[in-house]
């Protein structure tokens, strides 16, 4: 077997190429690359999952159906959308002027209470009762004075109030004001006013009632859902 001469080894070394060595700077580099890339992930991550806490409706924040304890406040809904056998009306929800009863209206969207909810009594011009406390006597009132009023439909009027005196069957309840009355403030605490849906309450105030101004025909809520935004 032939002897290979040391020269010819050597220039055969020279022909191969070693592995290439990675330097310390390109190490630091590729590091810094990686940390960054999962910095990106992470932070788009986090941003989806916070958007997802919050649905949307239409294109807009939309928290329906649902309680807002710890929330800041720029967070907190403040409409309310009722969508009836009618159509949908929007509520403008006073969280500064009527907090506790805001917050008791929520929670009852966040236990579906307003589902199926029937407006039980409707006077023409005047008020819509939604819930039913087994006593009208304040819309029988609203009603007379509808008549000797006259027919004023102005939309700063359509206000949304809770009666003030405890509920006897322990529910809620709660009336639409599309007119002026004399004492208001006196028989509602006022949380809210509606903000978009007046023709929906003027068809809802058109319909056919008995004399105890029940509507012949019933007219539920069949949703609610609370915005951020309009």
């Amino acid at each position: 077997m032939a002897k290979i001469k040391p020269q010819a080894l050597l220039q055969q070394s020279k022909k191969k190429k070693g592995p290439s060595r990675i330097s310390l700077t390109n190490i630091i580099i590729y590091t810094l690359a990686l940390l960054l890339l999962i910095f990106v992930i992470f932070s788009a991550y986090r941003r989806w999952t916070q958007r997802s806490e919050i649905p949307t409706h239409n294109g807009r924040s939309v928290l329906e159906d649902t309680a807002f304890p710890g929330m800041k406040n720029n967070n907190v809904p403040r409409f309310a959308i009722l969508d009836t056998g009618k159509g949908s009306v929007t509520i403008e929800l006073f969280k500064d002027t009527a907090p506790s009863v805001v917050d008791q209206f929520m929670k009852l969207c966040q236990d579906g209470y307003f589902k199926g909810f029937l407006f039980r009594r409707v006077v023409k011009h005047s008020v819509i009762q939604a819930g039913d406390s087994g006593e009208f006597d304040a819309v029988k009132d609203w009603a007379l004075q509808r008549k000797n009023l006259g027919p004023s439909l102005k939309q700063e009027e359509f206000m949304v109030g809770t009666p003030k005196a405890k509920n006897k069957q322990g529910g809620f309840e709660f009336f639409i004001v599309s007119a002026q009355v004399t004492d208001l403030n006196e028989k509602l605490t006022v949380f809210g006013r509606i903000a978009k849906g007046q023709d929906v309450v003027q068809e809802i105030e058109e319909v056919e009632t008995d004399e105890q101004y029940q509507p012949k025909s019933p007219i539920e809520i069949m949703s609610v859902t609370l915005l951020q935004d309009m």
